[in-house]
């Protein structure tokens, strides 16, 4: 599978975060350790993408309570073998939210965020990590979002709330570097 435009995005990612900039050095190296890394059947783990999608003023996030894992989260998902990363994060948000392709923006080519996260073993899956691969979508949140069957619910909510939905570290990273990112003229 083609994977140099990941390296190549990777190798351009620079972060003011230390946690991110560990996380980011471990994603390079299982990139280019791993030829299949777009495949959700390598065990050790594999790329996915997922997206921060913020409204025209960029003071609320879409997020959605995923219904496997019980959780609120951003939308995005697997990769299924697919080495565009960015055509990933655009089906998989559409997917997602409802949302046409058409009315989603790609803020940027550049990597918004990375994180890598630990999926625990269960009866559909074996122990293995996730190295997400994140950019900055735009969608105008005067659009109905109708959501689809994998999450109990959709919503935009605003950025100083987002904890009380989900306080994992990343979302703090994601809050912050959105609050650095103009809003749309």
């Amino acid at each position: 599978m083609h994977r140099e435009k990941l390296l190549q995005l990777l190798k351009n990612y620079k972060t003011p975060f230390l946690e991110e900039s560990a996380m980011l050095e471990r994603t390079r190296r299982f990139v280019a350790t791993h030829e299949n890394c777009f495949d959700r059947a390598l065990v050790p783990g594999h790329v996915t993408g997922s997206s921060w999608v913020v409204n025209p003023r960029r003071d609320h996030a879409l997020m959605l309570h995923h219904r496997k894992l019980d959780l609120w989260l951003q939308p995005g998902g697997h990769a299924d073998g697919d080495a565009d990363i960015h055509n990933v994060v655009i089906k998989e948000t559409s997917e997602e939210s409802g949302i046409e392709p058409k009315h989603i923006k790609l803020l940027s080519h550049d990597i918004f965020d990375i994180d890598i996260h630990t999926i625990y073993a269960s009866q559909h899956d074996h122990r293995h990590e996730h190295y997400d691969i994140r950019f900055l979508l735009e969608i105008d949140d005067s659009l109905p979002v109708p959501g689809n069957n994998e999450s109990h619910q959709i919503a935009w909510i605003p950025l100083t709330h987002i904890p009380r939905f989900n306080n994992y570290r990343s979302f703090y990273r994601m809050i912050r570097k959105t609050r650095q990112y103009p809003p749309a003229s």
